[in-house]
């Protein structure tokens, strides 16, 4: 490889190697959302990482990921990395999560320069354990996935209003979050006081509520054969060694939509959709602080699931 594929960035306090920074991960035309399917480049992708990092950095650190990797593009074949590579450098951080016959050895952004290398790796997508190292049972994030059954989003907003309105009233702070794909995640920060099955609980118990509140919109059946048309609430990343799409990660799709933090007000915005930012645009939006108001608010489920309950009669 000559000097001139490989570009040396400055991340943190580290210097990192991009190879081959004009190879291009997304290609131009397709649908691309807000990003009108432009072209994006290996060095686009470290550049815009490196832009949003003091932002995405608080919603990774201590998490194990699960890392979507593209080494030809989204045209490509995909690669779902659990495992540390051993080449990666002793820098990088690793944690050892148990699973049913062993153990993992996951990957852990700690530091901007992490996020470089990970972006140098073609790893386009970061998805994050709902819960972190020090407290590998213990979730400090509830995720609702409001997926559409085609690509209806105003069916979206109506389920993350109603959503809202029911965390509101068990007292539970949210927050929004566009996919960069087809809906919305409706986030919850927890106080890390329960295990993944007491978190999946509350979830489906809310889900299901709604559900029956609406029955002819939302739906809480896993099988698509089952929702019909309607909104599926799902629920399922509650759950022990389940993952999510981090915030402000970039999904594999046509322009490089962005998964991007959006305040409740943002809802009715009415050029919003799931994929109304890219790298091209999603660190302007990551400098408002959509999220800013969460800081610090991680409840406990208990008093939540007494009103819940109180709710399901």
């Amino acid at each position: 490889m000559s000097d001139d594929d490989v570009r040396t960035v400055r991340a943190g306090r580290r210097s990192v190697a991009v190879h081959r920074p004009d190879k291009v991960l997304f290609p131009g035309g397709g649908d691309g959302g807000g990003g009108g399917g432009k072209e994006y480049t290996k060095g686009d992708l470290v550049a815009y990482y490196r832009s949003v990092a003091a932002f995405m950095l608080p919603h990774l650190r201590g998490r194990p990921l699960m890392l979507e990797r593209h080494p030809d593009g989204v045209d490509g074949p995909r690669f779902m990395q659990k495992n540390t590579p051993e080449h990666y450098p002793e820098w990088i951080t690793r944690v050892e999560v148990p699973k049913e016959d062993g153990t993992v050895r996951h990957t852990v952004c700690e530091d901007s320069a992490t996020l470089a290398y990970l972006a140098d790796q073609a790893c386009l997508t970061l998805h994050r354990w709902l819960s972190r190292a020090g407290r590998i049972d213990r979730p400090d994030v509830m995720i609702f996935d409001l997926d559409p059954a085609g690509d209806d989003f105003g069916a979206v907003r109506r389920a993350a209003r109603w959503l809202g309105e029911l965390l509101d009233e068990v007292r539970l702070p949210s927050a929004l979050m566009t996919t960069g794909s087809r809906g919305l995640h409706v986030v919850v920060p927890l106080n890390g006081q329960h295990d993944f099955d007491e978190v999946r609980a509350f979830a489906r118990d809310a889900a299901e509520l709604l559900a029956a509140e609406h029955p002819d919109r939302l739906t809480t059946a896993a099988r698509k054969k089952d929702r019909g048309d309607r909104l599926y609430l799902d629920v399922q990343r509650n759950a022990y060694a389940q993952t999510a799409v981090a915030p402000y990660t970039v999904r594999a799709r046509p322009g490089a939509p962005v998964a991007t933090p959006i305040t409740w007000e943002q809802l009715d915005d009415p050029g919003l959709g799931p994929r109304r930012w890219t790298i091209a645009d999603a660190a302007e939006q990551a400098r408002t602080r959509p999220w800013s108001g969460l800081s610090g608010r991680g409840r406990a489920l208990g008093p939540a699931r007494r009103r819940l309950d109180g709710l399901r009669g």
